[in-house]
């Protein structure tokens, strides 16, 4: 496309394709008698995640996912549901990032963390199929032991100073900005040293966080007696699209969760926001046992297409909103 900043930054043929491929999920998710639902964009509420940062609309914070209203619809009626929302999330941008972009995110009661990621993988074939696209079989590896193999050691027992000498040893460059935030060291590492080597046509499925990253995901010890997330995340080729957890129905455990959140932010100087009472309040009132997963639309329309960057499959980037 041209680069004048009122052209599109998608092909017509891309825009297209998006419309085929939305069109295809909702056929898939009629299949399998999942309710399509709508949630607001706009909430009293921001996300305490000290990663992610929300976009505040005079009193309200526009959602960075639709994860929250759509568990209070879960704690009211218990019935399979999912949903394809525009969210929003300040400070993203990059190839395979934009401040707006478009989830899927559907859950399945009854179900585990394990057993959604079947369900991911049929949608993948799926939509591979009508895009005449070759879905390759997954490969399944574990975050805890990709760690201990790299550290040479047991994942228990590794510390930040074990993930340093990893890039030190490869002649890598590690930023002491870490600190001593062993979960950012970890991500760091995961990044540099695992999926930096993903094939380009491979599906990879990433279990085993460790428990310190559950973030809205139950925690349960695996084989090795090891505290892990019951949560996943898929890769197709390098580029993350799918994250997923064994939903936590303990409102009591979220709270304290919400508050260590809250910790961190004013640690590292950021404002803190409101917790959502109204989640709160619906897992206190009984979350039915589910897994649900957020699946980014436009990554996965980048794979379809073969387009390098977000730009290409978006109508209007931020940068050309």
């Amino acid at each position: 496309m041209s680069d004048a900043p009122w052209q599109p930054g998608a092909s017509l043929d891309v825009i297209k394709q998006s419309a085929a491929l939305r069109a295809c999920i909702r056929d898939y998710m009629q299949q399998h008698t999942v309710l399509e639902v709508v949630t607001p964009a706009l909430s009293s509420a921001g996300s305490t995640d000290p990663n992610i940062h929300s976009f505040r609309a005079g009193n309200y914070y526009l959602h960075t996912s639709p994860e929250f209203p759509m568990k209070r619809l879960l704690a009211a009626y218990a019935c399979d549901i999912y949903q394809i929302a525009t969210v929003f999330r300040d400070g993203e941008s990059g190839r395979n990032h934009n401040a707006e972009f478009s989830l899927l995110e559907w859950y399945r009661v009854g179900s585990d963390h394990l057993k959604l990621i079947d369900d991911v993988l049929a949608l993948l074939q799926r939509v591979a199929q009508q895009f005449n696209r070759r879905c390759p079989a997954p490969n399944i590896i574990r975050y805890t032991e990709i760690v201990a193999t790299l550290c040479e050691k047991s994942f228990q027992d590794v510390c930040v100073a074990d993930v340093k000498k990893v890039f030190l040893h490869h002649n890598r460059s590690y930023p002491d900005a870490i600190g001593n935030d062993l979960d950012a060291a970890l991500d760091l590492l995961i990044d540099e040293f695992v999926v930096a080597e993903f094939e380009p046509d491979q599906i990879t499925v990433m279990l085993d966080y460790p428990a310190s990253q559950a973030s809205l995901a139950r925690v349960s010890v695996n084989a090795r007696q090891i505290p892990i997330a019951e949560r996943f995340e898929i890769y197709w080729g390098r580029l993350e699209l799918a994250n997923g957890f064994h939903e936590l129905s303990d409102s009591a455990e979220q709270r304290a969760r919400f508050e260590k959140d809250q910790r961190i932010r004013r640690a590292r100087g950021q404002q803190s926001v409101p917790m959502d009472e109204h989640l709160l309040q619906a897992l206190a009132s009984g979350l039915p046992d589910c897994a649900g997963v957020a699946l980014g639309l436009d990554r996965l329309l980048m794979v379809l297409s073969n387009q390098q960057s977000i730009d290409q499959v978006l109508a209007f980037s931020t940068e050309r909103a």
